[in-house]
């Protein structure tokens, strides 16, 4: 199996939950198919096909998160250096705009462009591996072509 690139705090956040699920949310809904049976008639009982369903849910996503750790390596960004590569934490400009944007370069489960985390696999991540600062990139985008200078490379 291919390995999943992750960084330090992606794998801790994905951790956590899959901590929260197993000690947490998962008694919970054991609790409540419980209580729910407890109501008679399981053919016609709502709240007991609603827990079952929300279990079922909660044991999907905890073995996709024991999953993904299982197969997750840890990039350490202190370790790096130079060009463009995962987990570098980029500073770019729109040519056309001159609006500056900081996103960092991280995995697919960790992706989040709302808080900076772009995903490694995107056109714009892509196109900014390997480069240093003071390039320019084009990216091919479904609105057509943009344009980006790289201001700053930091591995934090």
């Amino acid at each position: 199996m291919e390995k999943i690139l992750m960084t330090r705090a992606g794998h801790t956040a994905l951790d956590v939950e899959l901590k929260n699920l197993k000690s947490v949310e998962r008694p919970e809904i054991i609790r409540a198919i419980s209580e729910a049976r407890e109501h008679g008639d399981l053919s016609e009982n709502a709240e007991y096909h609603s827990a079952r369903e929300k279990h079922s849910f909660i044991e999907g996503r905890i073995k996709e998160l024991e999953g993904l750790l299982s197969l997750s390596d840890v990039i350490d960004p202190k370790s790096l250096s130079g060009t463009i590569k995962f987990s570098a934490t980029v500073t770019i400009v729109d040519e056309d705009t001159d609006e500056e944007k900081t996103y960092q370069i991280v995995g697919e489960q960790e992706a989040d462009i709302e808080n900076g985390l772009l995903n490694i696999k995107s056109p714009l991540a892509r196109s900014l591996i390997g480069k240093e600062e003071g390039d320019s990139v084009e990216v091919r985008t479904p609105g057509g072509v943009r344009g980006y200078e790289v201001l700053s490379v930091e591995f934090k």
